[in-house]
């Protein structure tokens, strides 16, 4: 009799266990595991279209040390971010910003099938030198994309204020663009991946043209012929339309079409109409290729409310990579003047600069989390933490998390897919950057932290 009371009581105690553990009252600890994969990741990426380069080579007064040190900022993967993506733009005559930026064919040569007159000063509003600077610090993605066709190729005959491709100059446009990769490749720079268009559903002031999605894809298979028959290692990307929601009708209407389908490489979209909130319907991969925040002053604050400080911008990159599934994140500009919403602030004019919070926060995911880098799952953590966690291709492990909360927290995960006893901290937030902290440790393989509020903690596992 005694027996089976006591085994009576282990069964109950069992059976409470059991209760206890699938009761949705009680949290689950939040996991990440290394031994599986979600999306590869290409890079972190920047542009400095629209004669910005050549604001960065001294234009407006910036010395040689000043632009090394920006340089370093920039590209650097121990001094600044290692941002591993420049994408370049395709000139147009006119500009938002600056008088010109150069165009290698400014004149009608006479219709869509006479010979074209190409130029090429060698220099590119400052984009040739940018990019060898670029390439000698490691950058391997060279994204080259058109804001417009030539005035003389387009409905309005104006580069600017949108405006359609005539079909007659399909061909003579994706020449156009072949000949700007092979001007680059003389240069000693593979454009890697190349775009036709930027924003076409949206008309801009600047440089704009319009595509619809069947125009889009009545383009690539003009233009993926003509790339695979040049013999340059150079791969299309589309369409760059200026909201990620409405990136998806181009999407979709590449994925329709067996030939565009084959052409296209890389689904690239930006997110200026709202957040991220649903991936790409593709299996290619997908790229968000365009975004800075709104705001009309320049802004180095961490967390001050408006919207396009540093916090927003780390949000955003948790966000896309996220929900959208993003390969690869590209900022709008690395640097400009005035009241830009750039990374970085130019003297207008002098031999100086300032940097944002928002560059800190790019720079806290492009140094450590490396092209080629897989994401990896991370489950239950949290109402008020943002948490992404990444594997290199050398074998370490980055785990970022934002903690969105007022308050500082202590978090513990479960690591699966090996530990680490000395992991590496580093905060960012309004009076740190990239700094390192002894706010995380491990036993076995739980890993636990302390979260600064409205911080960004990057933990590194070797």
């Amino acid at each position: 009799m005694k027996r089976l009371t006591t085994l009576t009581a282990v069964i109950l105690l069992a059976l409470t266990t059991q209760v206890a553990a699938a009761d949705p009252e009680t949290p689950a600890r939040p996991s990440i595991d290394f031994r599986a994969d979600l999306q590869p990741i290409d890079g972190f990426g920047f542009s400095m279209a629209f004669q910005r380069a050549d604001l960065l080579h001294g234009a407006r007064g910036l010395g040689p040390a000043k632009q090394r040190e920006v340089l370093d900022l920039l590209l650097d993967k121990e001094k600044g971010a290692g941002l591993s993506i420049l994408r370049l733009g395709i000139g147009s005559s006119t500009d938002r910003v600056y008088d010109h930026m150069p165009t290698i064919l400014p004149t009608d040569p006479g219709g869509p099938d006479a010979t074209p007159k190409y130029v090429w000063d060698g220099w590119d509003g400052g984009q040739v030198w940018l990019a060898k600077e670029a390439k000698a610090y490691g950058v391997k993605r060279f994204f080259a994309d058109a804001w417009s066709a030539p005035a003389f190729m387009k409905t309005n005959k104006n580069e600017n204020d949108g405006g359609e491709l005539l079909p007659e100059w399909r061909q003579a446009y994706a020449n156009y663009l072949l000949q700007y990769a092979k001007f680059y490749q003389r240069e000693g720079i593979g454009i890697t991946d190349l775009g036709f268009t930027n924003e076409p559903d949206w008309t801009a002031t600047y440089a704009s043209m319009h595509f619809t999605p069947q125009q889009a894809v009545d383009f690539l298979k003009v233009l993926g012929p003509t790339v695979r028959a040049s013999g340059l290692k150079t791969e299309v990307v589309c369409c760059d339309a200026a909201g990620w929601d409405r990136q998806v009708a181009f999407t979709e209407a590449i994925e329709a079409d067996p030939e565009a389908d084959r052409t296209v490489r890389t689904v690239t979209g930006h997110r200026y109409s709202g957040p991220t909130t649903v991936p790409q319907p593709t299996d290619k991969r997908v790229w968000m290729s365009e975004w800075s925040p709104d705001g009309t002053t320049w802004n180095e604050n961490w967390d001050d409310g408006s919207g396009y400080d540093g916090l927003t911008v780390a949000a955003d990159i948790q966000n896309t990579l996220t929900v959208g599934n993003a390969n690869a994140y590209v900022y709008w500009t690395g640097a400009s003047l005035g009241a830009t919403r750039g990374l970085i602030q130019l003297a207008d004019p002098g031999d100086d600069y300032r940097v944002s919070k928002r560059y800190w926060a790019l720079a806290a995911f492009s140094r450590f989390i490396r092209p080629g880098a897989v994401r990896v799952p991370v489950t239950h953590a949290g109402p008020a933490l943002q948490v992404t966690a990444f594997r290199n291709t050398d074998g370490s492990r980055v785990i970022q998390i934002l903690n969105t909360a007022t308050t500082e927290t202590s978090a513990a995960f479960t690591l699966r897919g090996g530990h680490d006893r000395h992991p590496e901290a580093y905060v960012t937030d309004e009076t740190r950057s990239i700094t390192p902290a002894a706010v995380a440790s491990t036993h076995g393989t739980t890993l636990t932290a302390t979260l600064a509020p409205r911080a960004l903690t990057t933990i590194v596992l070797d």
